[in-house]
């Protein structure tokens, strides 16, 4: 029998019992009517099992909170190799000035580019292991000037683009820092 036809037989079969459960359900008669035979809760055991109820909950909520307190605090930067394989996923990406998606796909690489600068500059090696292409990036910070807008960054596209590209052929030739 192949996973098809299973899967269809299997599909079939599930809408059936869960008929049949909900029409013997609700069927059901008691010599009394229905509830007849339900017994009888007093209101103070349901509110001692609802105070209950809710002193775990809040107890819980508050270890909740205690062990996110104690969390260590975010490792810092991603690898080297982590942030170098999302700067090349946008090695494809390009943009028409003024085109809606234009804003997002320089934003991305720009982001993306500060992004490995960090984990390059948080790399465990030896320092300046990366000093190129963090100074490229330093030099695409200087010519941005804090100005991340839409705008500016359009303006700057180009560099945009070269500095990723660039970044990317240098890495290419040193496999061995991100694999």
């Amino acid at each position: 029998m192949s996973v098809r036809i299973r899967s269809r037989a299997a599909a079939a079969v599930l809408p059936l019992l869960l008929g049949a459960f909900v029409v013997g359900c609700s069927s059901a008669d008691t010599a009394d009517g229905p509830g007849g035979e339900v017994p009888y809760v007093a209101p103070s055991v349901n509110a001692a099992a609802a105070a209950k109820a809710a002193a775990a909950d809040a107890e819980a909520s508050a270890a909740a909170e205690d062990a996110a307190a104690t969390e260590a605090p975010p490792t810092g930067p991603a690898k080297v190799r982590d942030a170098f394989a999302t700067l090349q996923a946008t090695l494809g990406e390009t943009c028409t000035v003024g085109a809606g998606d234009c804003a997002w796909v320089l934003g991305r690489v720009h982001d993306q580019l500060v992004g490995l600068e960090a984990s390059m500059k948080a790399y465990p090696g030896s320092p300046g292991h990366f000093k190129e292409p963090v100074a490229w990036v330093d030099a695409l910070r200087a010519s941005l000037d804090g100005d991340t807008s839409t705008a500016d960054l359009e303006k700057h596209r180009s560099e945009l683009w070269g500095t990723r590209d660039r970044i990317n052929t240098w890495m290419q030739g040193h496999p061995e820092d991100y694999r």
